[in-house]
């Protein structure tokens, strides 16, 4: 094709246009350096997951806060029980990506319904942490339980858990069989919120397999931080929002 000097200028002058306009459109503010958004499965319908991309954007006050009574709200430390793994964000989308959206893992958000209403991590699902404090045959327990892809256990023989044990059959106790049970990621208010690390102090007490569950310690605070994206639950998606308790 012959392009004369002058249609040549105007022809670099609109491609030139073109790219500014491409780059003025791309995200500037990414999740990582190779993602810039992702998106997961939450109650049924997709919401994508970015950041902020206002970069004057200043975190909501009420997760600026840096100092609470300890006494309850003490700093956690990175592992509430030992074997369970700390997980950054990073690692969360890639859960929510591999594990969430092939209904393969759980996000939960341990926090009391009052906090779950005012805004969730995507992907999550509300089972407070006083729901896993209660008895091992308790309706709203063993409703948690199921979820997550437990199967309560009718009337076990000594014999059989005789054997289960002496043949390192760790995914079962005298109430529950873990074997299918989903992956775990919990969460709560943040590094310095107890409700998570007491939910998964009671998920081991009851014998979920320690290698299934993660704990995301930064939780809302780190998550607000960053400006990531939360969503307002629609009060049919709770399903213990009469879970009662203080942290």
């Amino acid at each position: 094709m012959n392009i004369g000097k002058k249609n040549r200028s105007i022809f670099f002058v609109l491609a030139g246009s073109l790219l500014v306009a491409g780059s003025a459109s791309a995200v500037n503010v990414k999740l990582t350096a190779d993602r810039d958004s992702i998106q997961v499965s939450h109650h049924g319908r997709l919401i994508e997951v970015q950041r902020n991309q206002d970069t004057e954007h200043l975190v909501d006050p009420m997760w600026a806060k840096t100092s609470r009574n300890c006494p309850p709200f003490c700093i956690e430390p990175h592992a509430p029980v030992p074997g369970v793994a700390l997980v950054t964000e990073p690692e969360l989308f890639t859960f929510m990506e591999q594990k969430v959206n092939k209904d393969q893992g759980v996000i939960i958000d341990a926090r009391l319904p009052d906090w779950h209403e005012r805004g969730t991590i995507p992907g999550s699902v509300n089972i407070p942490f006083t729901v896993f404090q209660r008895d091992y045959n308790d309706t709203k327990l063993v409703k948690a339980l199921t979820l997550l892809g437990a199967k309560p256990r009718g009337t076990v023989s000594s014999f059989t858990r005789w054997t289960e044990t002496i043949f390192g059959n760790n995914d079962k106790t005298d109430h529950w069989d873990f074997s299918e049970a989903k992956e775990l990621v919990l969460w709560c208010n943040g590094p310095w919120c107890g409700q998570s690390p007491h939910a998964i102090r009671a998920l081991a007490k009851l014998g979920y397999p320690l290698e299934k569950i993660h704990y995301y310690r930064g939780g809302m605070q780190m998550w607000q931080i960053l400006g990531l994206t939360t969503v307002i639950p629609e009060r049919k998606e709770m399903l213990f929002a009469d879970a009662g308790g203080s942290e």
